[in-house]
C-alpha cells in the first residue's frame, strides 16, 4: 500500500450489517514497532471487553469520529479528525463508538517500551 486511503472497503450504508468487520492493515512492521491502518464502520468493542496491551500505542483519527473509554477515567474521549493520543502500556481502554454513517480511519503506532 502506498496511499493511506488505498484499498478501503466501500459501502453505501456504513453499518455493521454492510461491513461486518473492521479492516486492519499493517503498513510497517519492525522489531518493537508496528504501524497499522484501521478502518471502522460503526464497530465498537464488545460489552465488558478492555484492551490491555503490553506495548504502547499512539493513535490518530484521520477521518470520521470515535469515542474511547479508559478504565481509569470517568469521561469518554471523543476523537475527531486530527485528534491523537498516546496510550501507555497496560492502560485499559475500549472503543465505545465509531461513526456508523461514515468510515473512521485510524492510524495506530504500536511500540515497545524499554
Amino acid at each position: 500500500m502506498d496511499n493511506l486511503f488505498a484499498a478501503i472497503p466501500r459501502s453505501t450504508g456504513f453499518t455493521t450489517q454492510s461491513v461486518k468487520n473492521e479492516q486492519f492493515s499493517n503498513l510497517l512492521k519492525r522489531p518493537g514497532l508496528r504501524i497499522e491502518r484501521i478502518v471502522s464502520t460503526g464497530q465498537c468493542s464488545p460489552e465488558g471487553f478492555w484492551y490491555d496491551q503490553a506495548e504502547g500505542e499512539w493513535v490518530v483519527v484521520v477521518q470520521g469520529a470515535a469515542r474511547l473509554r479508559f478504565e481509569d477515567s470517568p469521561d469518554p474521549l471523543l476523537m475527531a479528525p486530527g485528534d491523537c493520543i498516546d496510550i501507555a502500556p497496560h492502560r485499559r481502554h475500549r472503543v465505545e463508538w465509531t461513526d456508523p454513517d461514515q468510515q473512521t480511519i485510524w492510524l495506530a503506532v504500536h511500540y515497545a517500551v524499554a
